[in-house]
């Protein structure tokens, strides 16, 4: 299911969370081997979880997540409304971005033109690196839009 990335018009959102990212990039940008991505049945997510016979599992990352977003749930995820939740914005990414934080989980959600998508990385490892992972994979996304 980890296809080549596509690519869509500037105009046309994407309809496969999955295109979006190869298996290759999320090995090659987390260091670990990842399954291939399975896709919700509306493909607008896409998860890929690390291989379960690997040695490398103790670099902390378990699981990634793409969602393929739209405009009005990318700005209220702006509003942060609960105390808990930290909003971060994030320049040079797309045409609009910020890291959405609850405690030591976090995803970046990231704009470009009509589409929007939410990239996380669930991984026991320090909100920095999970950030940092998570930018390296939204420039490959952003890269196949």
């Amino acid at each position: 299911m980890a296809a080549a990335a596509l690519s869509p018009s500037a105009n046309a959102a994407p309809d496969d969370a999955c295109s979006l990212l190869t298996q290759s990039q999320l090995n090659s940008a987390l260091g670990v081997s990842m399954e291939p991505g399975k896709g919700s049945t509306d493909k607008k997510v896409c998860t890929w979880n690390i291989k379960a016979a690997n040695a490398e599992a103790d670099k902390g990352v378990k699981t990634v997540t793409l969602l393929l977003q739209n405009s009005d749930t990318f700005q209220a995820g702006k509003l942060a409304p609960v105390k808990s939740i930290v909003v971060t914005s994030v320049t040079g990414l797309g045409h609009d971005a910020y890291y959405l934080a609850v405690g030591n989980n976090v995803g970046l959600i990231v704009k470009k033109g009509n589409v929007a998508f939410k990239v996380a990385v669930y991984a026991s490892s320090p909100l920095d690196k999970k950030q940092a992972l998570e930018k390296t994979l939204a420039q490959q996304v952003l890269s196949s839009l």
